[in-house]
C-alpha cells in the first residue's frame, strides 16, 4: 500500500511539472506584438467608428477591448499548452474560454472589496472591466496550464515562473492588476476631472502596467533563450 501511494504521488507530481512547448524570443515577439495589435484595433474600432473612448462611453470601449482580445489570446496561448498527449488544441481553446468567467468573477470581486461602486449605474463598467482584467490575466494561463493548481500557485501567488512561456504569462498578469492599482491613486483627488470617475483611470493605469509588462517580458525570454541556446551548441 506505501508503495502504490508513494508512486501515486509521483505520477501526480510529474503530471504537474509537465513542461509546455518551449517558445523562442521570435515567438513570443509575434505573440506580444499581436496581442497589442489587437488592443490598437479595438480602440481604432471604438474611436472611428462609435466615436467613442474610456472617458466618453468606457463600458462599451471595455467591450471592444475584450471581446477582440478573446479570440487572439486563446488561440496564440493554446499552441503552448501543457501535456499535449492529453489536451487537445482545441481543449486548451475551450480551457481558456471558461477562464474568462471565472477571471471576470474573481477581477469584479476583487474591484467590489477594494471600493468600485456596484450601483446599476456602474454594474455593466464593472462587469466589462473585469472581463478585461480577465483576457490579461487568467485567460493566457488557463489555456496553458490548465487546472494544474500547482502552477497557478507557484507563478502567481509565488511569482516563481519557470520558462519562457511562464514569463509571458507571469509579467502581463501582475503588470495589468499593479498598473491598475497605480491607476486608482487620482481617483478620490480633488481634480474634478472626467476621467477620474470609475473605472477610466483604473482601465488605463491596467492597460499601460499590461504594455509595459509585455515588453519586460520579452527581456526575461531572451535572458532564459541564451542559455538553451549554448546547451544546443
Amino acid at each position: 500500500m506505501d508503495r502504490r501511494k508513494s508512486s501515486e504521488k509521483t505520477t501526480w507530481k510529474a503530471s504537474t511539472m509537465v513542461p509546455s512547448p518551449p517558445i523562442s524570443a521570435s515567438e513570443a515577439f509575434i505573440v506580444n506584438t499581436l496581442c497589442v495589435l489587437v488592443l490598437v484595433f479595438a480602440f481604432w474600432v471604438a474611436n472611428s467608428l462609435y466615436s467613442i473612448n474610456l472617458v466618453t462611453d468606457p463600458s462599451l470601449t471595455l467591450f471592444f477591448i475584450w471581446i477582440t482580445e478573446l479570440p487572439i489570446v486563446t488561440l496564440l496561448y493554446s499552441r503552448y499548452r501543457r501535456n499535449r498527449q492529453r489536451c487537445t488544441y482545441l481543449g486548451a481553446v475551450g480551457r481558456g474560454v471558461l477562464g474568462v468567467p471565472v477571471g471576470a468573477l474573481l477581477n469584479f470581486l476583487g474591484a467590489v472589496a477594494l471600493g468600485a461602486p456596484v450601483t446599476l449605474q456602474y454594474l455593466p463598467k464593472t462587469v466589462n472591466w473585469a472581463l478585461m482584467m480577465s483576457m490579461f490575466t487568467t485567460v493566457p494561463a488557463s489555456c496553458v496550464l490548465g487546472s494544474s493548481w500547482a502552477d497557478w500557485r507557484r507563478i502567481f501567488a509565488q511569482t516563481k515562473p519557470n520558462g519562457s512561456i511562464e514569463y509571458l504569462l507571469c509579467l502581463p498578469a501582475h503588470g495589468a492588476v499593479i498598473g491598475a492599482w497605480f491607476g486608482a491613486w487620482p481617483m478620490p483627488l480633488d481634480w474634478e476631472r472626467p476621467w477620474q470617475e470609475w473605472p477610466i483611470s483604473v482601465s488605463y493605469g491596467a492597460i499601460a502596467g499590461y504594455l509595459v509588462a509585455l515588453v519586460a517580458s520579452l527581456g526575461f525570454v531572451l535572458a532564459c533563450g541564451r542559455p538553451q541556446n549554448i546547451k544546443r551548441e
